[in-house]
């Protein structure tokens, strides 16, 4: 099969997936009680090669390597939160340590963190009403502190990525031009999330342009516009907006987000790292492995493997 976009064959790039279509990690009751083992069949059954931590995961190292390396599974990524902005630079960064010592054990390279301070994603209120608006003060206690974790990781010979995220000081394409200005090129890197820019009301090939050198890993997320605009218009919280489906996986013909324009441009730029694909879905309501599927079919016509 030949491929549409340049430069993204299997030596560059490696096709990871969350969890969040089986269960939702941020909001646990998001969930119809999948459990471990079937969510990572059905990635591997989906034809992925890796996927990010979730919840439901065993946190011993050793199990957790043996599960999917049984399933031919890697991990592509570890999540962390950071609390730079509101002062926990002491918290963050043993969590952080602590993080990247797992993630050493199981043999990953990309650590992804977002900063959670006063965010409103988490929270029962309008997403975009209350995301904060970080002071210059906040944003220098942000990058002051993702400098010195992005060091620590880069000692370890690994990246961290950092996830713009709804809700939170790091949401628009305009702070993701920011934070990059702010944080050293060489220790922060970041992590091009298409879904989570759109839902913003930016456009992720302006930002996936802007930022091509700096980007070191991508979550393929797609967005039904219709419910972006409702959630905007009727004040939903982050929650409510999942529950109303604002997320989808790309291939999905109910989504806004045009991807083969951004993989040329990450292609053309000398990508190399994890594309996951992911959809904050309720299983309820949206079978996981069809849209896993779905998302793989795609991802194969696009990339022609």
């Amino acid at each position: 099969m030949t491929s549409t976009v340049p430069n993204l064959g299997p030596d560059k790039v490696s096709l990871g997936v969350t969890p969040t279509l089986w269960w939702n990690d941020d909001f646990p009751l998001i969930d119809i009680g999948i459990p471990f083992e079937q969510c990572v069949s059905e990635m591997a059954l989906a034809g992925f090669q890796g996927c990010s931590i979730g919840h439901k995961y065993p946190t011993d190292p050793d199990a957790l390597k043996e599960a999917l390396g049984l399933r031919g599974l890697k991990v592509s990524e570890p999540w962390v939160s950071t609390y730079f902005s509101i002062g926990e630079k002491g918290r963050t960064v043993e969590n952080f340590k602590r993080q990247l010592e797992f993630l050493e054990k199981v043999g990953g390279k990309d650590i992804v963190v977002a900063e959670f301070g006063r965010s409103s994603h988490l929270q029962p209120i309008p997403v975009f009403k209350h995301r904060p608006e970080f002071t210059d003060e906040e944003w220098g206690l942000l990058t002051t502190g993702l400098n010195e974790i992005g060091a620590l990781a880069a000692a370890k010979k690994m990246r961290l990525c950092y996830h713009h995220h709804m809700g939170t000081g790091v949401q628009t394409a305009q702070d993701v031009d920011r934070l990059m200005t702010g944080t050293n090129p060489d220790h922060v890197h970041l992590l091009l999330d298409t879904g989570h820019l759109r839902f913003a009301g930016d456009d992720p090939l302006t930002t996936a342009k802007k930022h091509k050198q700096r980007i070191k890993h991508v979550h393929l997320k797609n967005v039904r516009q219709p419910v972006v605009d409702k959630v905007r218009s009727n004040h939903l919280s982050f929650q409510e907006g999942i529950l109303e489906g604002v997320f989808t996986v790309p291939g999905d013909p109910e989504g806004a987000i045009d991807f083969k324009p951004v993989l040329s441009t990450l292609g053309e730029a000398g990508y190399e790292g994890w594309l996951v694909v992911e959809a904050e879905q309720n299983p309820a309501t949206a079978h996981p492995l069809t849209y896993a599927k779905m998302a793989r079919g795609y991802l194969t016509e696009v990339l022609g493997w």
